[in-house]
């Protein structure tokens, strides 16, 4: 215990307690025109909005990624479980690129949007699509043990006392992977909060409109504006602490309630 108490001390919490002493250097005044400029609350916006969007898109997409996982065999499955770990073991700049060339009004997909008016590429939604990449095998993996965990079984007892298939999912299914899923969801979300390098490609940057708050971070840093930088990354810092802490707590919450039952 000593020895993980030592690890997490002086992996985890001294770099970041250096967030709070180079703040501090700041005055009251100094630390809330950094935090709370116009150009800081519209990447806040962008950043905040754009995550929840991803992260709620892998939370569906996710499950039915994991459930085809566990519960289809077809030809070609391990190839698309290999598929799911890409985002892990490749490099953002790489996605980052990747997505721009197939998004972009000449691209792959990006062209076929051109016609609805729609604009992949250097918007808004360019980087959900980017945060949308990283995120997905966060969900996936969450879920994916406790799926195979379930029994079948379960659902034919569900099905044969007259539960139809919505009922089932709510009444067995959910409870059961909802905790999963929510942790999914909350890693995927604090994931896409401090994404840089695949999105800094695909969104062309320009700041009150598709500039993230990592983005404005490195910007305020090479202009040798450390505190201000520090300030705004203390902001998000404390900001994904307590995402995770109601999450946990949800969590708790949701299995204290089927410990009841």
């Amino acid at each position: 215990m000593g020895i993980s108490l030592v690890y997490l001390v002086l992996i985890v919490l001294i770099p970041l307690s250096m967030l709070f002493l180079k703040s501090a250097t700041l005055s009251w005044g100094e630390f809330f025109s950094a935090v709370f400029s116009g150009r800081t609350l519209a990447a806040y916006k962008l950043t905040f909005g754009a995550s929840f969007a991803a992260a709620l898109l892998n939370a569906i997409f996710g499950f039915l990624v994991a459930w085809v996982l566990v519960r289809y065999r077809f030809p070609g499955k391990r190839l698309v479980d290999a598929l799911v770990d890409m985002p892990f073991a490749l490099p953002t700049a790489v996605a980052g690129i990747s997505l721009t060339a197939i998004y972009s009004q000449n691209g792959w997909i990006g062209k076929l949007l051109v016609p609805f008016g729609i604009k992949a590429a250097f918007s808004p939604l360019g980087v959900v699509i980017a945060l949308t990449f990283v995120g997905l095998p966060f969900v996936v993996r969450t879920l994916e043990p406790v799926l195979t965990e379930i029994d079948q079984e379960v659902e034919e007892a569900a099905a044969s006392l007259g539960a139809n298939r919505w009922q089932t999912f709510c009444r067995v299914i959910f409870p059961a992977v909802g905790p999963a899923l929510f942790t999914g969801f909350a890693l995927a979300f604090a994931r896409a909060l401090g994404e840089y390098g695949s999105v800094v490609f695909i969104s062309g940057n320009m700041p009150f409109r598709t500039e993230i708050v990592p983005l404005l971070i490195m910007t305020k840093l090479e202009q040798y504006d450390y505190a201000g930088a520090t300030a705004i990354a203390l902001v998000m810092l404390v900001a994904a602490f307590s995402l995770l802490l109601v999450i946990n707590l949800l969590q708790a919450w949701t299995r204290k309630r089927q410990a009841l039952r």
